[in-house]
C-alpha cells in the first residue's frame, strides 16, 4: 500500500508539473508576439476575430465586440486588409458570423473585404481551417488577454505567421472564470496539435485572397 501511494504520489506531482510548464510554454510562445499598441502591430492581409457569445436579438455581447472593434480598428488603421470572422454557426438559430458581419457592414465595410468561417467551433477549429481552408499565410488574431496566448500558439504551431492584439476595454464578467479554463483549454490545445485532430468540418478552399462572394458554408 506504501509503494502504491508513493507512485500515486508520483503520478499526481508529475502532472502538475507538466501542466504548469504547458502553461509556461504556452505564454512563452506567444509572448513575442502580442500588442497592445494597434500602430505597433505588424501588418497583415488577414484580421482573424475569434466569436463569441451573441444575444438572442442577434446583438453582439461585450466581449465579442469589443474583438470586431479592435478589427475594425486595425483595419483603418491599414494594418489588414481582410477580415476572416470566424465563429459557430451551427445552429440555424444561432450564429456568430453573420452578426459580426453585420455589424462591420453597418460601419461601413464592404462585403468584398469579409470572409465567414461558420464552422469556427473552437480555436483550434478556427485556425485549422485559416489555415487549409482560407489558405491564410499571415494574420493578426483579436481577442481577450485572456484568450490571446492560446490562440496564437496553436496559430503558430500550425504553421500561421501570426500576431495578436489585446482586445480588453472592459471588466467582463466572469473574467476570472475565464482566465481558470484557459489552464484547461491549453492541455486541450497541447493534445489536439500532437495528435493532429481534424477539425469538425474542413470544406471547399476558399483564399482569402480571391473573391469573399461565394456562399462560405462549412
Amino acid at each position: 500500500m506504501r509503494r502504491f501511494l508513493n507512485i500515486l504520489v508520483f503520478v499526481v506531482v508529475a502532472i502538475v508539473v507538466g501542466i504548469l510548464v504547458l502553461q509556461l510554454h504556452v505564454k512563452k510562445v506567444s509572448r513575442p508576439h502580442i500588442y497592445t499598441n494597434i500602430k505597433e502591430v505588424p501588418a497583415a492581409h488577414t484580421g482573424i476575430v475569434l466569436g463569441a457569445s451573441v444575444r438572442p436579438d442577434k446583438s453582439l455581447s461585450l466581449i465579442l465586440q469589443d474583438r470586431v472593434d479592435a478589427a475594425l480598428l486595425a483595419y483603418k488603421e491599414n494594418k489588414i486588409k481582410k477580415f476572416l470572422l470566424s465563429g459557430d454557426h451551427g445552429d440555424k438559430h444561432y450564429d456568430e458570423v453573420n452578426a459580426m458581419k453585420d455589424y462591420l457592414n453597418e460601419k461601413g465595410v464592404p462585403n468584398e473585404d469579409i470572409f465567414l468561417d461558420h464552422a469556427g467551433f473552437d480555436t483550434y477549429d478556427s485556425m485549422f481551417r485559416a489555415r487549409d481552408v482560407f489558405e491564410v499565410e499571415e494574420a493578426i488574431v483579436f481577442t481577450q488577454e485572456f484568450h490571446l496566448p492560446r490562440a496564437i500558439y496553436l496559430g503558430q504551431k500550425l504553421g500561421l505567421n501570426i500576431d495578436g492584439y489585446v482586445v480588453d476595454q472592459h471588466n467582463y464578467e466572469g473574467n476570472s472564470h475565464f482566465k481558470r479554463r484557459e489552464w484547461l483549454a491549453n492541455i486541450k490545445a497541447w493534445m489536439e496539435l500532437n495528435i493532429e485532430k481534424q477539425p469538425t468540418f474542413t470544406g471547399t478552399v476558399i483564399p482569402i485572397t480571391g473573391d469573399s462572394s461565394p456562399s462560405h458554408d462549412p
